[in-house]
Order: structure tokens, then sequence, then C-alpha cells
């Protein structure tokens, strides 16, 4: 039965899959932009998300706020568990924004390799920092029967968070090459192809490796998974999209390639979603102290008021979305006011 603690749950991994499509196309290009040696090549990657990157923001402090608002619980030990991870996160996101706008301020060459590199190391941070936050989450938190977080940072960074952290990298990377090949033309576009048939390989292979770990080292992700039938609707989507990608590249349809990348992270989140469900965030400590989505709730007034507010809200966003892509679509043409 879809409640109103299930309808946020669908509402907040909505809010997700968005952030992941949208800025991790973002973080994608900045990664790419990190080895990107011509000027005029950088000053296409930065122009290709110029316009958009700020929006696609609006996506995460969208989610943030909504999992305040329906599951304050979760928000309050998450954020506290993370706390360090989210510093460094901010510190990223904070340079990446200022690498942007700084580096066509001062006419000279070492002022901009500079801001380059910060942009650049600014956007491979928050990839992984983001994969590692949800593999500690699929792993589970220490938390105790008071849903208190009783970890250190040390131990978010365990082998099987950083192998997710390195997923999400490979998948942003793969994100912001299909991007950028219809952004820019000739070389560049070329360029970019190839890292997105290398990336989509190497996410392929990480993807594997991380099921197979996940098996071993949360093995109760799949209690049900395989009598669920949405499981598998949307892994038939995860392999339709996977197999299509590469071939969308090579018959040079970059906006079918686009989609097809961001069907796969929204496949691959959905996943992990129903494999969570009703869980929020598991308890390594015992199961039984797992935050859910009935117990770490606020009350149902609280998530219908939140409800009508975000039925009015999110087609503003959507709208807004849409308008801004379809304004700057096309291939990149840098003039004298282009970063």
């Amino acid at each position: 039965m879809l409640d109103l603690n299930t309808t946020w749950f669908i509402l907040v991994g909505v809010l997700i899959i968005g952030y992941a499509i949208l800025d991790g196309f973002d973080l994608g290009v900045g990664i790419i932009h990190l080895f990107t040696k011509d000027e005029t090549e950088r000053r296409i990657n930065l122009n290709a998300i110029g316009p958009v990157w700020d929006g696609n923001e609006v996506w995460l402090l969208t989610g943030g706020g909504a999992l305040f608002a329906a599951f304050p619980v979760v928000y309050a030990t998450v954020f506290s568990g993370y706390y360090i991870a989210l510093m460094l996160l901010l510190l990223a996101l904070i340079l990446r924004a200022v690498s942007m706008e700084f580096r066509s301020k001062v006419e000279n060459k070492s002022w901009r390799n500079f801001w380059d590199k910060a942009f650049g190391i600014g956007s491979l941070l928050p990839s992984i920092l983001f994969g590692v936050a949800i593999g500690n989450i699929l792993k589970g938190l220490p938390i105790n029967e008071k849903g208190l977080f009783t970890g250190n940072f040390l131990g978010l960074l365990n082998p099987y968070a950083i192998l997710i952290g390195l997923l999400s990298c490979a998948m942003f990377l793969m994100q912001g090459a299909v991007y950028l090949s219809m952004k820019s033309q000739d070389r560049q576009r070329q360029r970019a192809e190839k890292v997105a048939q290398a990336s989509w390989i190497t996410m392929i292979c990480l993807y594997l490796i991380a099921t197979l770990s996940t098996m071993v080292i949360s093995p109760f992700l799949f209690d049900g998974l395989l009598k669920n039938p949405l499981f598998y609707l949307v892994f038939l989507l995860l392999i339709l999209s996977i197999v299509y990608l590469p071939v969308a590249l090579k018959m040079g349809k970059q906006m079918q390639a686009f989609i097809s990348s961001s069907l796969i992270i929204a496949s691959m989140t959905g996943i992990m979603a129903i494999s969570l469900f009703p869980r929020l965030v598991p308890s390594a400590t015992n199961l039984a102290y797992s935050m859910t989505i009935y117990n770490s709730s606020s009350t149902p007034r609280t998530l219908t008021t939140m409800l009508i507010i975000a039925l009015l809200g999110m087609p503003i966003v959507i709208a807004y979305t849409v308008f801004i892509y379809r304004v700057f679509k096309g291939k990149v043409i840098l003039t004298k006011e282009s970063y």
C-alpha cells in the first residue's frame, strides 16, 4: 500500500536520482577537465556546464531538505556521523564553484592552471565521497538502540565503501563524457566518446565486483529482492541501457547515449532503493536497530503538509530545468563573455 511514508521514500529517491543524473555530468566534466591541457578545450568544458551547474545543485539542496522534513531522525544521525566527510564535500563544492568564476579574472597562465586544478579536484572528490557515503549505508552504519552513531570518520573509509566510491566516480565520469560529446565538436568530441566508452567498461567491472561484494557484506539487502516484480523491471531497464549506450555512441547519437547513461544511473539507484526498502539506514550493530521509513519519520500531519508543498513546488523546479536546457541546447560556441 502506498502510504505517506512510502510516498516520501519515493520522493526522496527521485530527488537523489535527479541530482545524480544532472550534477553527475557536471562532476564528470570536471574530472575530464583535470586532465585537459588545451586552453580552448578547457573553456569549452567550463561553458558546457556553466549555464546549468548551479541549477543542477538545487536538486541536492531539495533532497537534503526533503530528508530533513520527512525523516529528521535519519537526517540528524547520518549528518552527524558523516560530519567530517560533509565538511570535505562542502569545501570541494565551494572550491569548484569559485574556480569557475575566478579563473578568467586574471590573464595569467599560472593563475588559470591553479584554478583549473582546483576545479578538477573539486569535482573528483565529491564524485568519490558520494559513493563512499552510499557504500557505508549499504554496508550498514554503527547505530545503537537509541539511534546514535557510534563510529568514527576512519571507520567510514572501509574497502567496501571505497569500492562504491570508485564506482560512483566511474559512473559520473561516463555521464560527463557523454554529455561533453553532445556539447563539443571534432577531436574533443571524439576524445569524449573514447572516455565515455572506457568509463562505461570500468563502471560495468566495478558494478559486478560491488554486487558480489554486497552479497557477502550485506546479504540482508537481497532478502525478498528476487520476489519483487519491480526489481526485475528496473533490472531489465539497467541491462538495456548498459547495452545500448556504446551502440548509440558508435552511431553518433549522443543524445540517445546521454539518455542511456542517465537511465543507468536511475536504475542503479532504483535497485539500491528497492533492496533497502523499508529501511533507510541499516544498523551494522544490530539490524533491529535500523532506521526505517516508519520509526524515523515525521508526524502524519507534517508528511501531509510537506507533500502538498512538494506537489506544488516540484513542477516549478522541473519546468525551470526543462526551460534552461532548451535555451542552452546545442554545441558550445565561445564568445568574449564565455568563461
